[in-house]
């Protein structure tokens, strides 16, 4: 009895683990950037995360995708997902963006999510009342922290013209990335389909690291920002959130994954003393609060 009931309370703890993790990815880069160009650092995540998918796939016996076209689709969401989206948050670090507003600006993707679906899904798909007031508060959340740190930012958490165009980049790649994933890709194991993905995303994102002047400054906090990345985040994330779908908790993740802008604001201010002002936790909260009314399901 009590081990059924420890597995019950394990499950109903794994969404918030999966946030929690997914928080760190931004905690990751800001760590590593001082130390490691963000191409060629993301090349060398991707090309170690294939080589540990493979050698899982090959213990477990997984298939690989069975058409030709499922390759193709696979290797576009990867461009989208991985390559375009962590390279636009990595490159937004390094330009001096803060975590934890790297992280507010990408984790409006719901809402660009939630417009598209309304525009190009026709009446099933409309944007209720309550979703417009989730995307005015959202705004009004990300404008005040933009804002902010455009003029009280410090030298490493800032904003720029170049680093929050890197950040819209990223925040268009999930949003592209997730749509195109839910139009085209069928489904298929997680671990050959990310083994497929990654590969894609190393293609693409290897010219990118050719042309970067510097190179990686190998030390511990570089080496220790790549085992946590590719163990914890890409293996540990994605297996995480594979258990989480084939248990039925998948809802409780995506009303969970709001939280993932104050949580890294958080860690980021605990580990680089990244400033939280009023403003900052006013901006923040009324994003979680927008976002929150845009993906909630409606009452039936």
């Amino acid at each position: 009895m009590s081990g059924t009931a420890d597995s019950r309370t394990l499950i109903r703890s794994m969404p918030a683990v999966f946030v929690l993790i997914w928080s760190t990815g931004f905690i990751v880069a800001r760590y590593a950037m001082p130390y490691a160009p963000p191409f060629t650092f993301l090349l060398l995540r991707y090309l170690l995360s294939v080589v540990c998918f493979t050698l899982w796939i090959v213990m477990a016996g997984v298939r690989w995708p069975q058409t030709g076209l499922q390759w193709v689709h696979l290797g576009i969401t990867g461009m989208l997902m991985h390559g375009l989206y962590l390279g636009g948050v990595w490159a937004a670090v390094k330009g001096g963006m803060g975590s934890g507003l790297s992280s507010l600006i990408v984790g409006i993707q719901p809402v660009l999510t939630a417009i598209w679906l309304s525009s190009a899904g026709g009446a099933a798909h409309r944007v209720s009342g309550r979703q417009w007031l989730g995307l005015l508060l959202g705004f009004a959340g990300l404008v005040l922290v933009v804002s902010n740190k455009l003029t009280h930012g410090s030298p490493n958490d800032h904003v720029t013209v170049t680093n929050m165009a890197w950040a819209l980049v990223a925040l268009v790649a999930i949003t592209a990335g997730t749509l195109y994933q839910k139009q085209f890709v069928k489904p298929c194991d997680v671990r050959s389909a990310n083994a497929v993905q990654l590969l894609a995303a190393a293609l693409m994102t290897a010219p990118l690291a050719w042309l970067e002047p510097d190179s990686v400054q190998w030390n511990a906090e570089v080496v220790g920002a790549m085992a946590w990345s590719v163990l914890g985040l890409t293996l540990g994330g994605s297996s995480l959130l594979y258990m989480l779908i084939q248990r039925g908790a998948a809802a409780s993740v995506a009303s969970l994954m709001y939280l993932v802008p104050p949580t890294t604001a958080l860690i980021a201010w605990v580990l680089f003393s990244e400033p939280i002002t009023a403003t900052t936790i006013l901006g923040t909260a009324l994003t979680a609060v927008g976002v929150s009314l845009v993906v909630r399901a409606p009452k039936v």
